[in-house]
């Protein structure tokens, strides 16, 4: 007997690049952070970013993180439908993500490159720090010289924290600590957000040189 031809026609194939992607997101970032020895902060429902990433990397660098209500997660961050940055991503990139409901930044520096130039951004390097509330950030590496918790809670289901401002994913890996300090803290960012961001002696511009 023929078999019959589905009335919504042939069925488009499963996207397992996805899927492979959040395993990775839930089950491998524990290892990384355990290879790293670097803990770093938790994010908002189950994508940090609440926008379309550019896939344009940035680095954020600061003499001094110090913050109160810390936690971490891993996640996906998605970028508009057709972006020329996918690559053979399919727009999206695994993240760190991080928040923290009270930071305090020395010495911060931004930086992303645009064409064989750098775009800068400078603050709180003349004794104000800059200061942030709500913040987060969407990391692929994270590195510091010396990183403090304390009260650290280490595999936690990220939907049931308290302590960082927003919460995990139900069901993902997390951690999270009463306060955090790291000493030259350096990251590459897709994504930042805050509620509040204060930057104290601004100065943006162009440079021959990133962070």
């Amino acid at each position: 007997m023929a078999l019959s031809e589905d009335p919504k026609g042939p069925r488009a194939p499963e996207r397992r690049g996805r899927v492979r992607y959040r395993r990775a997101a839930y089950m491998g970032l524990p290892a990384f952070v355990i290879a790293a020895g670097l803990v770093v902060a938790t994010a908002q429902g189950a994508l940090a970013a609440q926008f379309a990433i550019s896939g344009m990397p940035f680095t954020v660098a600061a003499d001094t993180l110090e913050g109160r209500g810390f936690g971490q997660f891993g996640a996906l961050d998605n970028m508009a439908e057709g972006s020329p940055n996918a690559g053979d991503t399919g727009g999206q990139v695994l993240v760190i993500v991080t928040a923290i409901r009270e930071a305090q930044l020395t010495n911060l520096c931004q930086s992303v490159e645009l064409g064989g130039t750098f775009l800068q951004i400078t603050a709180g390097n003349k004794g104000t720090p800059v200061k942030a509330s709500g913040l987060t950030t969407d990391s692929t590496e994270i590195s510091g010289k010396r990183a403090d918790f304390d009260n650290i809670e280490i595999g936690g289901d990220a939907s049931t924290f308290e302590k960082p401002p927003v919460k995990g994913p139900l069901g993902s890996f997390g951690q999270q600590a009463d306060t955090v300090s790291i000493k030259n803290v350096r990251q590459t960012n897709y994504a930042t957000t805050a509620v509040r961001f204060t930057l104290p002696d601004l100065r943006m511009r162009f440079a021959s040189e990133g962070c």
